[in-house]
């Protein structure tokens, strides 16, 4: 089934490709960056480019996609975000953009260490924390990619 992963141009985003790449049908990226892109395509992923926080574009990429991997990383970065100023208004865009997209899980990676809970997008829902260890991070998504289902 498809997977996206928006902020797939972040490190532990580039970590997840490479392990989700191996067991998912069909990988999508979302980028901002399209110096990425031929990298990207090269390992067979389908590669959407634009502003992480428009909302409607990300919900075109995630389009029939079983599973959208979001990277907090990339509301907070350095990137330019001209739809939505605060991370947590990027964040809630990529929520209702799952919703509309009729994405059944989201694996939120999380490298800011979050207080408090993601905003509601769809009813299977899972969190990684990121540390250090970026390739465990990424081994603990491609796990949770390919679980039948997401323990609440």
């Amino acid at each position: 089934m498809p997977v996206i992963v928006v902020g797939a141009d972040t490190r532990i985003g580039d970590a997840i490709i490479s392990t989700v790449c191996r067991s998912a049908a069909e990988v999508r990226a979302f980028i901002t960056f399209d110096s990425d892109t031929d990298r990207l395509k090269e390992q067979g992923v389908k590669v959407a480019i634009g502003d992480v926080s428009d909302s409607s574009h990300v919900e075109a990429a995630a389009l029939y996609c079983f599973c959208a991997v979001l990277v907090t990383e990339a509301a907070h970065d350095d990137r330019e975000r001209a739809f939505a100023r605060q991370p947590d208004d990027v964040l809630a865009g990529w929520a209702e953009a799952a919703r509309n997209a009729g994405v059944q899980r989201v694996i939120w990676v999380d490298a800011e260490h979050r207080k408090g809970p993601y905003p509601e997008s769809v009813g299977e829902v899972a969190t990684v924390v990121v540390d250090d260890d970026l390739e465990g991070a990424a081994r603990a998504v491609g796990e949770l990619e390919e679980a039948g289902s997401l323990s609440c």
